[in-house]
């Protein structure tokens, strides 16, 4: 079974099981300005796309589940895109933030998907990835338990998120709060 098999059958109860919090982290990293185009990559249900409608002017939710951007279309103003976040269908420098939250581990190549976030975002835009911190105890249990149901995960530690970025793009910052980890980069 694959991870879109995995997704694809949670799709209606998703929300239902993980409730969104308000991304408040989040929106402290991406700086959004007026008018922002955003990129929720990994996006699903939109969950966390849909807190961020009222700053911004369009999301855009890509997932290569079908059933997962079914539910985000339920959503007002939400878009979505259907495609693998390896190879973005979207010219370069489209995007004022992109943002990926708690799916970086589960794309299947993480090096590739990176370049290709900091391919679509525009000049000075920001790119944020938002990961459950695996250098915690209670991560490296999801991260087993996601291993033991079949899943495709791979958990990075922020600092190797850090690095790819770096080695593709620019510079980039860790910022770690409880379970979680954002790493940041400006273009």
């Amino acid at each position: 079974m694959t991870s879109i098999d995995h997704f694809g059958i949670i799709a209606p109860f998703y929300e239902k099981l993980i409730k969104p919090k308000t991304p408040v982290e989040l929106l402290k990293h991406l700086h959004l300005p007026e008018k922002a185009v955003v990129l929720d990559a990994g996006g699903g249900t939109g969950r966390i796309a849909a807190l961020l409608i009222p700053h911004a002017e369009r999301i855009i939710v890509l997932d290569e589940s079908y059933l997962m951007l079914r539910q985000a279309g339920l959503k007002a103003r939400l878009s979505g895109l259907m495609a693998v976040s390896e190879m973005i269908p979207s010219s370069d420098g489209v995007f004022d933030a992109v943002f990926m939250v708690d799916a970086l581990h589960h794309v299947s190549c993480q090096e590739q998907t990176l370049r290709e976030l900091f391919r679509v975002l525009k000049p000075s835009g920001r790119l944020v990835i938002e990961e459950p911190d695996v250098d915690t105890l209670a991560v490296k249990l999801i991260a087993l338990g996601e291993k033991l149901l079949g899943m495709r995960s791979h958990f990075l530690s922020g600092r190797q998120v850090a690095g790819i970025l770096e080695d593709c793009c620019r510079k980039a910052e860790i910022y770690r709060k409880e379970n979680t980890v954002w790493v940041v980069v400006s273009k």
